[in-house]
């Protein structure tokens, strides 16, 4: 399930069709790499696919919500996409170059994150890819609400989030063939009054 497209999905599609900036940046990043066919888990309706599928990269998709991949349907997205959560994966025993996932690893849990990281890497090529965005300490909805574990709040009902620094991407993903981190801003596009989010932006690479 992707927070900000499943969570919070409605038939306005309230974020827009523009893709998010880590999409874009993962997008010119698997052309140089000459990635020809990816995974999205979370693809929700469809606004971070396109412009792979745009760009000649063949998509595949999971999501959670029926109403997401309906809404990704009617605007044109007709890639496959598995319905279903990504704590269920793997979907198909198929290897990808590349697996871009946004705004979806902080939403679970400890067990479910470690989870998530080595099903994505299991299902990399040799020398494939993993690009994903997860949410920062320096977000603004950082330590708000109700604690839960250690970075670990429940920020509003019913929606939880783990918040990452370099000591616990490192932690998490140096034995996933870590490249590098980043941290980028996120901005709304479509209400541009809201502040944007910090992300954390991890690439790795399986090795052969």
């Amino acid at each position: 399930m992707e927070f900000w497209e499943s969570s919070f999905i409605d038939k306005q599609t309230m974020w827009g069709f523009e893709p998010a900036d880590s999409a874009i940046l993962a997008k010119d990043f698997f052309l140089e790499k000459n990635i020809k066919d990816i995974l999205i888990p979370g693809i929700g309706y469809g606004r971070n696919a396109k412009i792979f599928i745009d760009h000649g990269i063949k998509v595949t998709g999971i999501e959670i919500s029926k109403t997401a991949i309906d809404l990704a349907r009617q605007n044109g997205i007709d890639c496959p996409i598995y319905h279903g959560s990504v704590s269920d994966m793997p979907f198909d025993n198929k290897q990808y170059d590349g697996i871009f996932s946004y705004a979806l690893l902080h939403l679970l849990n400890e067990a479910e994150r470690e989870k998530f990281i080595k099903d994505c890497f299991n299902q990399l090529k040799p020398n494939g890819y993993l690009i994903l965005t997860t949410v920062s300490k320096k977000a603004p909805m950082f330590a708000k609400g109700k604690q839960l574990a250690e970075d670990y709040y429940e920020i509003m009902e019913g929606v939880k989030m783990y918040f990452y620094d370099a000591d616990s991407i490192k932690r998490d993903f140096e034995k996933y063939g870590l490249v590098e981190f980043t941290e980028i801003d996120e901005p709304n596009k479509e209400m541009k009054n809201k502040p944007s989010i910090n992300f954390i932006l991890v690439k790795c690479q399986k090795g052969q």
